[in-house]
């Protein structure tokens, strides 16, 4: 399969595909052999109980760990196992389970660090800093994107905040901001509502949907509050001791016996 390949149920192609990936911890198997793919402008959770492998996937898709076995293609190119900013290079953006901001730096500062990626000037433009240079024009627009994406995210004014300073939510906005500077055309997010109140897990659940509809995105999101899950996703899939035990709707995927088994519970189908 080829990112070019249709999704099933779906007439567009894939932006990422990944065939029977695996990785293996010593004898300890966290992800088995798992097929899976993500639909250009789709929105797809990854769901299932704490220690499924969820995260680990991430990090194979994200370059953080090389697969042990197995295929990963973005927009048609065999990205598997290539370090993570060269991934982040080809279009991958994501955020972490665990806030990973500079807390020390400026919410601005915070996103412009995100841009690192996609500057052009070089190392000798930087030091020299001829006035009129493409360093001084780079920055200058970097500047100027960076506070787009910041408005965006729901940070408008934020700019010369301390990162540590901010709300929790008003964090992962900001994690969610730099992510976007890299330009990506696939996001990842790691239970981005973790630790949100009712509030802004409904703001934060319209701004995903906004990342689709006024950025183009494709999102690929890990999410433990059901309620995120069926309100925003196109198709979810259920991992559990790292096998995918189902996928498909919101409304199917809440009705399979083998998750209501492992991760829903009973009361899920008449939630």
């Amino acid at each position: 399969m080829t990112a070019a390949t249709p999704a099933a149920g779906s007439a567009k192609p894939n932006i990422l595909t990944a065939a029977a990936c695996r990785k293996e911890f010593g004898g300890l198997v966290a992800v088995n052999d798992v097929d899976f793919n993500v639909p250009e402008g789709s929105i797809v959770s990854l769901i299932g109980p704490n220690g499924a492998g969820k995260t680990t996937f991430f990090n194979m898709l994200t370059g953080v760990y090389k697969p042990t076995s197995g295929r990963i293609e973005l927009l048609g190119e065999d990205v598997t196992g290539k370090p993570p900013h060269a991934i982040t290079a080809r279009g991958i953006g994501r955020t972490f389970q665990n806030i990973r901001l500079f807390q020390n730096m400026t919410a601005l500062e915070n996103v412009l660090v995100g841009m690192h990626s996609r500057l052009r000037g070089g190392i000798m433009g930087s030091i020299l800093r001829f006035r009129g240079s493409r360093v001084d024009k780079e920055e200058k627009e970097s500047r100027e994107r960076a506070r787009e994406l910041l408005v965006f995210s729901g940070l408008r004014n934020r700019d010369d905040h301390i990162a540590r300073n901010l709300s929790y939510g008003d964090q992962r906005r900001l994690e969610v901001a730099r992510a976007l500077a890299t330009k990506p055309r696939l996001l990842l997010l790691d239970e981005p509502t973790a630790g949100m109140n009712p509030q802004e897990t409904s703001d934060f659940t319209a701004f995903v949907q906004r990342l689709r509809l006024e950025e183009g995105l494709a999102v690929l999101m890990i999410e433990h509050d059901m309620r995120v899950v069926m309100g925003v996703s196109d198709r979810v899939t259920v991992l559990d001791y790292g096998e995918k035990i189902a996928e498909g709707s919101p409304q199917e995927v809440q009705r399979d016996e083998r998750v209501i088994e492992a991760y829903l519970g009973k009361g899920a189908t008449t939630a």
